[in-house]
């Protein structure tokens, strides 16, 4: 990751208020993502761009899961993949992340996952094993993807 250039990027053309409330989560995204570190978690990986109609809609949701089910272990990370952080920075001011934000910009992660879509949703178990991924996000399926990560909750 270029800080240079992210806080360059950031500084001009965004709110002081705004880089207050997401800069401690900034600091984490320079380096590599380790997904050991929530072993025994069910973790959500999403991925997503500021560009992303149905982000919009995943974001609040995502949003109610994590506080819904942070009790049981559950733990959401959203990467985000756009080229430029000030156009990152506007989506969470309009769509606050109320779990944690990283930001690939070398879209190093995203081609060790393989995204084709956004966003990219992985749905990783206690074991550290991928058990469900899904391409976009559906309102319609919302109750489906609760239950998928309330099935994962529930193994040991």
């Amino acid at each position: 990751m270029d800080v240079a250039r992210f806080c360059r990027d950031w500084v001009a053309g965004v709110s002081v208020a705004t880089m207050l409330a997401v800069l401690p989560d900034v600091a984490s995204a320079a380096d590599s993502l380790r997904l050991e570190e929530y072993e025994g978690k069910v973790v959500v990986l999403d991925f997503w761009a500021s560009w992303c109609v149905p982000c919009r809609r995943s974001f609040p949701w995502m949003s109610e899961m994590q506080q819904r089910y942070a009790d049981q272990g559950l733990i959401i990370i959203a990467v985000n993949l756009d080229n430029n952080s000030v156009d990152a920075a506007s989506f969470l001011q309009e769509y606050p992340a109320k779990f944690r934000i990283v930001y690939d910009t070398d879209k190093e992660l995203a081609r060790e996952y393989g995204v084709q879509a956004m966003p990219s949703t992985y749905l990783i178990g206690r074991g550290g094993e991928l058990v469900e991924t899904h391409l976009g996000f559906k309102i319609a399926q919302q109750d489906d993807y609760e239950a998928a990560i309330v099935e994962a909750l529930g193994e040991q």
